[in-house]
């Protein structure tokens, strides 16, 4: 178990982290999830051994490592950057920490082919220059590294942030399945919402230094617990205070009148115009459609709001037509002011 005990961590007068206090438990797939600057990765650096913390500690299994160095904490480390020796083979990267281990020579090749097989390096790419493979290729190269040595722990920092769109996808599943076959307690960074939410077990998303949520992906997606967490996880529709004092005056919803109103776009469906209950009457401003589904952009009542629907074959509305939806006002989240 790894306990991050009110860590501070400061730059001068500024303050990167702000009394930071976590618990992850054996073998989760933990992310920090959050925008740029918002202090995950040092919070990961913090923990990995590579920065110091101002005040607090990073309790490992029972024991304060927090003046451990990185070497002492079993801790493996994936970069965004792969951080590989350009110069050597495939097999010379992946050997190179056990031979600093000075393990003997038959055991670190036993070593290099199991993990380059569990992470689907050939044996011909063990034999090539690392600079002549491609990113994904690279990227896998980085992981077995880490895992080689077996640390007790691993940790990730934007691994698939260089990649493209599609190999991002197929790593990001190699990834989670090599984690559950292993069951080494992972964390992993990221601005990607997606990935967090895909990858998993929990989640802590930070703002500014501080963490905002800690929570399953259900949670963090279905119950948001702020308006930041709320508007940063996945797309939302947002309701004004006036929007919302309209709608409890049509349809005496239980909403709060004094402050504005979410709700995810897949939760709000089409009706017939002259369906019971809340129905709204938008105009299309536009749509994007994506094979299997369209994102519609509406007007409604003078405020943009989105509408995500499923194709069924049928045909797309166009701009300007109107679209009556409705909601179900236990879906809606609503926030009082923030810091």
């Amino acid at each position: 178990m790894i306990e991050l005990k009110d860590i501070e961590i400061k730059y001068g007068d500024f303050t990167a982290i702000k009394k930071l206090n976590l618990t992850i438990h054996d073998g989760e797939f933990f992310t920090f999830l959050g925008p740029s600057g918002c202090g995950k990765t040092t919070t990961l650096r913090c923990l990995a051994g590579f920065i110091q913390p101002s005040k607090g500690a990073v309790i490992i299994d029972g024991k304060d490592v927090t003046s451990f160095s990185a070497e002492k904490r079993r801790i493996g480390m994936v970069f965004q950057s792969y951080a590989l020796f350009p110069t050597m083979t495939v097999y010379e990267n992946l050997a190179f920490g056990l031979k600093v281990k000075k393990l003997p020579k038959d055991v670190i090749d036993q070593k290099v082919r199991k993990v380059a097989e569990t992470v689907s390096i050939t044996p011909e790419q063990l034999s090539r220059g690392v600079s002549e493979l491609s990113g994904g290729q690279q990227q896998r190269v980085a992981l077995a590294r880490a895992i080689v040595l077996e640390p007790r722990i691993l940790c990730l920092d934007e691994p698939l942030s260089n990649l493209d769109a599609k190999l991002r996808v197929e790593l990001r599943a190699e990834i989670k399945a090599l984690q559950s076959r292993l069951q080494i307690t992972t964390l992993y960074v990221t601005h990607d919402q997606t990935e967090a939410l895909t990858l998993s077990d929990r989640i802590a998303v930070f703002r500014n230094g501080a963490i905002e949520q800690v929570g399953t992906p259900y949670e963090i997606y279905n119950k948001s617990s702020s308006r930041f967490v709320c508007g940063f996880i996945g797309d939302i529709n947002h309701f004004s205070q006036q929007v919302v004092s309209r709608l409890i005056e049509r349809y005496h919803i239980p909403l709060d009148a004094s402050t504005d109103a979410f709700i995810r776009i897949e939760r709000m469906h089409r009706v017939r115009e002259n369906a019971d209950g809340i129905v709204l009457r938008t105009k299309v401003l536009s749509s994007e459609f994506d094979g299997s589904t369209t994102k519609y952009t509406l007007d409604y009542d003078g405020q943009t709001i989105k509408f995500l629907e499923l194709n069924d074959g049928s045909a797309v509305p166009q701009t300007g037509k109107d679209l009556f939806l409705s909601f179900n006002p236990e879906d809606v989240l609503q926030y009082h002011a923030e810091a």
